[in-house]
């Protein structure tokens, strides 16, 4: 069963004209695209900078208006134009993850009203402040960190929060947008070995955009490669990384650093 169904969705933005009085132009982000995402599957998209990664998962997830084409979550259609009230039913269904997990917590709320935020402003029913509890828990954090505030906590337990924060009201769907590219090395491998678990023990959908290919190697089960705001590649993981089709996706892996043997 398909939890998202994308067609022909397209966003082009305009560009200012070479003088003042010149005609404003407009630049594709994303070119038509067609895109389904499986319930239960994990899907990286991989991709150099400005090749329309980020510009699709915005669209999928309500947070842009296409130029043309549709979207539809759980079978319903989705509709940015419309009041974010009404787009409610979608944010239950999606959590997301950005990039920096310091500029996307507020330095003047405490971990515990970051990750609670959600259910307040969604008006999730039950123990709120329980459910804080247990989502520190459930990402490797103690409970009694909830009191500290942002500039308390080293960038890998940010992410973490970022990561309680956009999984505490249950939600189908997890979007991770270049999540651990602030990351070093150890606490990547962490974060990593974090989203499988989670992945396992809530049966979550995962959307993770990445340049990394190693990452989506690591956590996804299907792979979608993104050139000039066109899908230019897309199946299994395994397959697509040992036996790519199109030359671009034959140039990233090319492009992958490899340590060489240490002389015998």
């Amino acid at each position: 069963m398909n939890l998202i169904e994308a067609r022909g969705l397209q966003r082009d933005f305009p560009t200012p004209g070479r003088s003042t009085f010149g005609r404003i132009g407009t630049q594709t982000a994303l070119a038509p695209t067609d895109l389904d995402i499986v319930a239960g599957s994990s899907v990286g998209i991989i991709g150099e900078s400005g090749s329309g990664k980020s510009t699709l998962v915005r669209l999928l997830l309500g947070l842009d208006r296409p130029t043309s084409g549709t979207v539809a979550v759980d079978g319903r259609p989705v509709d940015p134009s419309a009041p974010a009230r009404s787009l409610h039913w979608l944010r239950r269904l999606t959590g997301l993850v950005f990039q920096d997990p310091y500029a996307s917590l507020d330095p003047r709320m405490s971990a515990g009203q970051i990750i609670g935020e959600p259910l307040w402003a969604l008006d999730i029913p039950g123990d709120r402040r329980a459910r804080v509890r247990e989502v520190l828990q459930q990402v490797g954090l103690d409970p009694e960190m909830a009191e500290r505030y942002p500039h308390e906590f080293s960038g890998g337990q940010r992410q973490r929060i970022a990561l309680a924060r956009a999984i505490v009201h249950r939600p189908r769907i997890l979007v991770g947008d270049e999540p651990l590219s602030a990351l070093d090395v150890t606490v990547r491998a962490q974060i990593l070995e974090l989203l499988v678990e989670l992945r396992r023990s809530t049966e979550l959908t995962l959307v993770l955009v990445s340049h990394d290919i190693g990452v989506v190697q690591s956590v996804c089960d299907t792979v979608v490669v993104m050139k000039g705001g066109s899908i230019v590649e897309r199946g299994g993981t395994a397959a697509v990384l040992r036996a790519p089709q199109h030359p671009y996706t034959r140039t990233l892996l090319a492009a992958i650093p490899v340590i060489p043997a240490p002389p015998a």
